[in-house]
Order: structure tokens, then C-alpha cells, then sequence
């Protein structure tokens, strides 16, 4: 009941989410076709109005100007005063030679009136011509501003929305699309980018703070854990030692069992205890090379065939020995678990050819390999696929080689047995190994 209680809790809590992320997304639509709408009308009206205030203007000031350099009142003047002139000069006696320039004046006269008469019929008639080619202009105008308001609107606010939405996704740790939705200016992709860039960069830092918190609780349920089992077992163990002194041969055999299992839970606890602190105290340099060597003879039985290789003008490595010393042995300790009768162990310590400053030790054996599932659960704490272990071989040994700045890495198939490799960066200044 508690647990159907729990998950209808749960329902309710995600379904509350679900609907609150259903609205903000509503929201942000809603608010992102507000800013196109907005933007469309400021770049419209940026465009428009000027357009039609002087479009109007000019028709104004044609519909005023047209009569003004006609100048019909003026030449209606001048034909009123020139007729009453000529008739006076008629009346008059005149030379022929004034007579003709009279007449002359008068035909000329005439045609200018005439002249003037046509100019005032068109005059009369270009007004509404000119107004109708002012509000088609106008039309057209605000048609293209119209076309170029809703063009400029997408090409700024689609991008902008998206990366808006883009926003949201950060913040909900989702990942960014590969592709844009809008294109927009080129400089929106540069912005694109940083944001695909800044994604990675922020996934990685939380991955990287939940993986220092995990390792941080796992060491310290290892703390605890050894901590309670050492308490128990410094008095189980005299305890044993004083029955081996007095048991009756019958009871033998069982004192032996408890003596075995002490020193199994000894073991567990010197393991926890390992896993739950990190490498301690000044570095030093370490000839890797040697390191190896040494460690795989003592760690490796006789029965199993070793090869050990060491590059030539491999560097050293300032760290821990005896913690590195024990991360080498876990892997391979693991591999001969993995071996069958007659397998084999390879350990090779080279320079990392594709990146400088970095020390590659690796172990490979010929045992039974494993699954891409359970290859990536290797370097979990307390997973361990064999009977009576506790998990913590390669758990202890990617701690320590991340103490140092280096990186772990593995592969492995059915059948095809596993290569553990340790890839640790270069001591500075330090001395090739030997």
C-alpha cells in the first residue's frame, strides 16, 4: 500500500511537472509569436509611414503647384488688358508699319492664350492623375514594406525563438538539436554554435559533479564499513588464536574455518579501507617501467605465461608508488582470475603515440572476455560478478589513477579475453625510465 501510495505521489508530482513544462512551453510560444508580431509591425511602420507621409506631400504639393506655374489668372490678365490696348491702338491713325506689328502682336497674343488655355485643360486634368499614381504608389510601397517587414520579422524572430527554446533546453539539461530550425544571419549560427558548445561544456562539468559526489558516498559507506568491520575483528582474531591453543582435535577443522574466514573479512575490510581514502602524501617519480615489471612477477602465479614489455624512453611519472603499485596489481589480480589453465598475460608500458605527455600501461589477457554490459559496469563500486568478491579491484584502481590526472580505459569481447589500460601524464622535467 505505502509503495502504490509512493508511486501515485510520484504520477501526481511528474503530471504536475508534465503540465507546468506543457505551459512554459505555451508561454514561450506565445511570447515568441508576440516579438514576430511586434517586430513585423515596427519594421511595417519603419517603412510604411514615412513612405506615405511623403508620398502625400508631394501629392499636395503637385495639386497646388500645377495652377501656380500654369499662371491661367495671369494670362487671363494679359488678354483682358491686351484686348482693351489693340482696340485702342485701332482708333488711332497708324503707319503700315505699325499696323503690322499690331497685327503681329495680336497673333501672337492669341497663341499664347491658347497656349495658356491648354496648359490650364491639362493642369485641370493631371490632379487626379497625380493623385491616383500617388496611392498606387503608395499600395505598392506598403505592399513590398509589407513583404520585407515579414521577411526581416522571420529572419530575426524564428532564430531568436529558437534559441530561446534552446535556452530552456539547457536549463532542463536536454540536448540541442543538430540542425536549426531557422536560419536567420550567419552570425545567428556563430551564436548557435557557442550554445551547442556551452551545452557540452555545462554537461560535462554536471556529469563530472555527480560522478565527485557518487565517488565521494561510495567512499564514504567504504570508510564506514571498514571502520565497523575492524572493530569486531581485532578481538575475533585473538580469540581464534587462543582456541587453536586449546581446542580438542575434533573441533580443529572449525577453529580453521573461523580462522580462514577472519582473515577473509581482514582482507574485505583492508579493501574498503583502501577504497575509502585517496593517495596521500608528497609524489615522487615514478619509473612506471620498473613499477611493472615488479609487480606483475610478484602478482602473476607461475602457471600462467607473462610477458612483460617496456618501450624504450618511456618518462617517468610523479605520483604514488605504492598506490599505483596496488592499482597494477588489482588488474592483475583480475586477469588471472579470467585466464583458464595456460593462459596468458601480456603487460606493455609504452609512450602514448596520439597524445604527447602520456604514459600508456596496459594488461591483456586470453580469459573469457565479457559483454558490452557488463565492460561498462567494470569500474562501479561493489560490482563484481565473482563469488565472494566485493567489487572494489577496479573500483580502487580507476580512483587512483584519476588521483594522478590520467584516465582509464578498456576492452574486451566473448571470448576474446580483456585489455585494462592506465594512461597517465608524464612527469615534467622527469628522467626517461630505464
Amino acid at each position: 500500500m505505502g509503495s502504490f501510495v509512493g508511486d501515485g505521489a510520484s504520477g501526481s508530482a511528474a503530471g504536475n511537472e508534465g503540465a507546468s513544462g506543457s505551459e512554459t512551453s505555451n508561454d514561450s510560444h506565445a511570447s515568441a509569436l508576440g516579438f514576430r508580431a511586434r517586430l513585423s509591425a515596427i519594421l511595417f511602420g519603419f517603412a510604411v509611414v514615412p513612405t506615405v507621409v511623403l508620398t502625400l506631400l508631394w501629392a499636395g504639393a503637385m495639386g497646388k503647384a500645377i495652377p501656380f506655374f500654369s499662371a491661367s489668372p495671369a494670362w487671363d490678365r494679359v488678354a483682358a488688358t491686351g484686348e482693351r490696348a489693340i482696340a485702342a491702338a485701332r482708333q488711332a491713325p497708324l503707319t503700315p508699319a505699325q499696323q503690322a506689328a499690331m497685327s503681329a502682336h495680336e497673333q501672337e497674343l492669341q497663341a499664347s492664350l491658347e497656349q495658356a488655355l491648354r496648359f490650364r485643360y491639362v493642369g485641370q486634368r493631371a490632379l487626379p492623375v497625380v493623385v491616383v499614381v500617388s496611392l498606387t504608389v503608395v499600395a505598392i510601397l506598403v505592399f513590398l514594406a509589407s513583404r520585407v517587414a515579414g521577411h526581416l520579422s522571420r529572419q530575426l524572430g524564428r532564430p531568436l525563438a529558437e534559441l530561446v527554446d534552446w535556452t530552456e533546453r539547457i536549463g532542463k539539461g536536454e540536448a540541442l538539436p543538430e540542425t536549426a530550425a531557422g536560419r536567420g544571419a550567419p552570425e545567428f549560427e556563430v551564436l548557435r554554435q557557442r550554445m551547442r558548445q556551452m551545452s557540452r561544456e555545462l554537461e560535462l562539468g554536471r556529469r563530472t559533479a555527480i560522478e565527485a559526489e557518487r565517488a565521494e558516498a561510495f567512499r564514504e559507506t567504504a570508510r564506514q564499513i571498514a571502520h565497523e568491520l575492524k572493530n569486531p575483528l581485532t578481538p575475533i582474531r585473538f580469540a581464534v588464536e587462543r582456541l587453536r591453543r586449546d581446542v580438542r582435535p575434533e573441533l580443529a577443522e572449525t577453529v580453521e574455518v573461523l580462522a580462514v574466514e577472519s582473515r577473509r573479512l581482514e582482507e574485505m575490510a583492508k579493501s574498503f579501507a583502501q577504497f575509502g581514502r585517496l593517495p596521500e602524501g608528497p609524489r615522487a617519480a615514478v619509473d612506471v617501467g620498473e613499477l611493472a615489471r615488479y609487480t606483475a612477477r610478484a602478482t602473476v602465479p607461475p602457471n600462467v605465461a607473462l610477458t612483460v614489455d617496456v618501450a624504450e624512453g618511456v618518462p617517468m611519472v610523479e605520483g604514488h608508488h605504492d598506490a599505483l603499485a596496488r592499482a597494477l596489481s588489482n588488474v592483475l589480480i583480475n586477469a588471472v582470475e579470467a585466464c583458464p589453465r595456460g593462459g596468458e598475460i601480456d603487460v606493455r608500458v609504452a609512450r602514448n603515440d596520439s597524445e604527447d605527455g602520456e604514459v600508456v600501461v596496459a594488461v591483456r589477457d586470453n580469459g573469457c572476455g565479457m559483454t558490452a554490459e557488463r565492460l561498462a559496469r567494470i569500474w562501479d563500486p561493489y560490482v563484481t560478478y565473482k563469488q565472494g568478491g566485493t567489487g572494489l579491484g577496479l573500483a580502487i584502481a580507476r580512483q587512483t589513477i584519476d588521483a594522478h590526472g590520467g584516465r582509464v580505459e578498456a576492452e574486451s569481447a566473448p571470448g576474446g579475453g580483456t585489455e585494462i589500460r592506465f594512461l597517465l601524464p608524464a612527469g615534467r622535467g622527469g628522467r626517461e625510465s630505464i
